[in-house]
């Protein structure tokens, strides 16, 4: 329901933002189009390799966490099975060790996968360069064919209807050299 009301809120913006453009320029008509930069995106080799590289380390992160996981796991049973013949001397170092044990997984957690964690700042360099190429070519493309906006149909402002003549991804694909030579421009 909340993405629901974003997606309806984020439209109202998006239709307030483009009426008060029209309503300051009177004298000279807004040109605007739109792209898909996922489609742009999944047509570039190097952003398919770095989405792979990054599953790659997350992949190995999640095995490494799972591995701490099965290890404390492991020494609660230990725990549990030996309990009747520990002293409460032996039980508290035993328990605290497994606390440790699990404070020091939280704590890798948060600096993998938390906020500005490892997973976080190589997806930012390896996809961020790609991302940034896409964004040139956009740009080169609304100068090129003088649009004063051009809008992601990917992102998160919902386009309800859209006439495929304001769509630009094609020449975006072009700019990147990443077109179909059997593809002919509108």
């Amino acid at each position: 329901m909340a993405k629901i009301i974003d997606k309806i809120s984020s439209f109202k913006m998006a239709i307030a933002f483009l009426a008060i453009c029209l309503w300051y320029t009177p004298v000279q008509a807004q040109k605007f189009g739109y792209v898909n930069t996922n489609f742009i995106l999944n047509k570039m080799p190097e952003y398919t390799e770095a989405k792979a590289e990054i599953e790659k380390l997350s992949q190995g992160w999640q095995e490494e966490i799972q591995g701490m996981q099965k290890e404390i796991t492991a020494m609660y049973s230990a725990l549990q099975a030996e309990e009747i013949l520990l002293t409460p001397e032996m039980k508290e170092e035993r328990t605290n060790s497994i606390n440790k044990k699990e404070d020091y997984l939280k704590e890798y957690q948060k600096k993998v996968f938390g906020f500005e964690g490892l997973f976080f700042l190589k997806k930012k360099e390896l996809i961020k360069p790609v991302q940034d190429k896409v964004y040139d070519a956009v740009e080169k493309v609304a100068h090129d064919h003088r649009l004063q906006f051009i809008f992601d149909k990917s992102g998160e402002l919902v386009m309800i209807y859209t006439d495929p003549i304001h769509d630009y991804t094609d020449y975006v694909l072009e700019e990147l050299e990443l077109g179909d030579p059997n593809d002919v421009i509108k």
